[in-house]
């Protein structure tokens, strides 16, 4: 998502601290600031602005109330989430029977209701929820979808362009 935003116009906020390597050969799109939000942290969010901010969900809720935020909220099938998971222990030497597949799924669904319910109750917040195995499905109708929401001035041919099938890797 963060490369087809990128692809069609809206510039990341990212400090490209942490590199592209086997688990995301395109990198991480990441800005470590993010991670202090649950610490107060937010002077950052000025220079944010206009711009395309990666955030965890578990952060969300540390956002400031005084700005606006339009969120595109990626969701995948967990059976593929867990495999990316115990894919990136593997590669990194660890375990992955560390991941007990059965609590992190069940975890992961109280979390994401939380997050849910709490983001349709913030009047600050406009939130598309993007389905990520349907963007791979159907790419184009997903993509003028993101458009519209976002305000309809992307390049959605850029964005077509910068969806690469060969990352997806761990299918369920």
């Amino acid at each position: 998502m963060m490369m087809m935003l990128e692809s069609a116009g809206i510039p990341p906020l990212t400090d490209h601290q942490r590199s592209a390597d086997n688990d995301n050969p395109r990198g991480y799109y990441e800005f470590e600031r993010v991670k202090k939000l649950r610490q107060g942290d937010t002077d950052w969010l000025q220079q944010a602005q206009g711009k395309v901010v990666k955030i965890i969900s578990a952060l969300l809720t540390y956002l400031p109330s005084d700005f606006t935020y339009q969120v595109l909220f990626m969701q995948r099938a967990m059976p593929e989430i867990l495999a990316s998971q115990k894919k990136m222990l593997i590669n990194r030497g660890e375990s992955p029977e560390k991941i007990d597949d059965v609590a992190i799924a069940q975890s992961f669904k109280s979390h994401l209701a939380q997050i849910l319910d709490w983001l349709s109750n913030q009047n600050n917040f406009s939130t598309y929820y993007v389905n990520y195995n349907q963007v791979l499905k159907e790419p184009s109708q997903e993509v003028h979808r993101i458009n519209q929401f976002l305000g309809g001035k992307l390049d959605e041919l850029r964005m077509l362009a910068a969806i690469d099938p060969n990352l997806y890797r761990q299918r369920k």
